[in-house]
């Protein structure tokens, strides 16, 4: 690696160092990348979150090999961001660094201070409370009032954004007491997604059936906060398992002289059957 920098003129420098003498480089307006020089945040933005969605499935396949890779490419996301702020003069990386430095130092008294948490569950408690001190430290004069939903972001996914709303109302109490009454709520949703169904096609109904799609996905988050269980997570299982199934069918229907999309649903229904029975160590 120190042979590689030196021959492009960057020299010799540790790890963190030579990265960031490279994204310098390509984004050198003289002799850089044409195509790394033309970005700016909002079009590198959509590449950084593709990177988290790839480090998250490195992990989910148990491949630490390629987590390696994945967690480089994602650092380069960061450096890249890091870059582009310095040259507009905004903050560079070193800066990057001594923030969240400083934030998990400070988020943290019970290791780098003298206060105490019983358990995982206690520090997640005073985390939050942490957050919504720094939230209400950065308000200004004319902001408008302060809710606990404040900074939830925009930009994510709407399930996650979904999730985060829903944690953000059960820090102050507005909350499920478990799942059972929660699975309660998603039938109750789920009767009006029937009821919206069955109204004559118009653009109401239109309009009806994505509010009360839109509830259901919504207190589908609910069940999976209050059952502990990661909705992405679970939903990355069930797209893997649907792909999994769904090949194993066509695969079924090659062998047995069938062209699949030529089948009848009832025809793919029993193939898919087959699928679930192989998968399940059946005949």
């Amino acid at each position: 690696m120190a042979d590689k920098l030196r021959a492009l003129g960057i020299g010799r420098l540790d790890q963190i160092e030579g990265l960031l003498a490279i994204m310098a480089k390509l984004r050198d307006p003289v002799g850089g990348c044409p195509w790394d020089v033309k970005q700016d945040f909002k079009s590198i933005a959509t590449y950084t979150i593709e990177e988290a969605y790839e480090v998250a499935e490195a992990i989910d396949r148990g491949d630490l090999a390629d987590l390696k890779d994945e967690l480089g490419d994602l650092l380069l996301q960061v450096v890249f961001h890091a870059q582009m702020a310095e040259e507009q003069g905004a903050f560079a990386f070193k800066d990057v660094v001594a923030a969240i430095n400083d934030k998990m130092i400070r988020r943290h008294p019970h290791v780098f201070g003298d206060a105490s948490v019983e358990d995982a569950d206690a520090q997640t408690a005073a985390w939050e409370v942490m957050k919504a001190a720094e939230r209400a430290a950065k308000r200004r004069d004319g902001d408008a009032p302060p809710s606990a939903l404040d900074d939830v972001p925009k930009a994510l996914p709407e399930w996650q954004r979904a999730l985060k709303l829903q944690k953000r109302g059960a820090n102050v109490g507005f909350d499920w007491p478990g799942p059972a009454p929660v699975m309660g709520k998603l039938c109750e949703e789920i009767e009006e997604v029937r009821e919206a169904l069955a109204l004559p096609a118009s653009p109401e109904r239109q309009d009806a059936l994505e509010d009360e799609i839109g509830d259901v996905l919504f207190v589908a988050m609910n069940l999976a906060r209050k059952a502990k269980v990661d909705p992405g997570a679970a939903l990355r299982r069930a797209n893997a398992k649907y792909e999994r199934r769904f090949r194993k069918m066509e695969q079924m229907a090659r062998e047995r002289g069938l062209d699949f999309a030529a089948l009848d649903l009832a025809a793919q229904e029993a193939l898919w059957m087959d699928a679930k029975r192989f998968e399940r160590g059946g005949a």
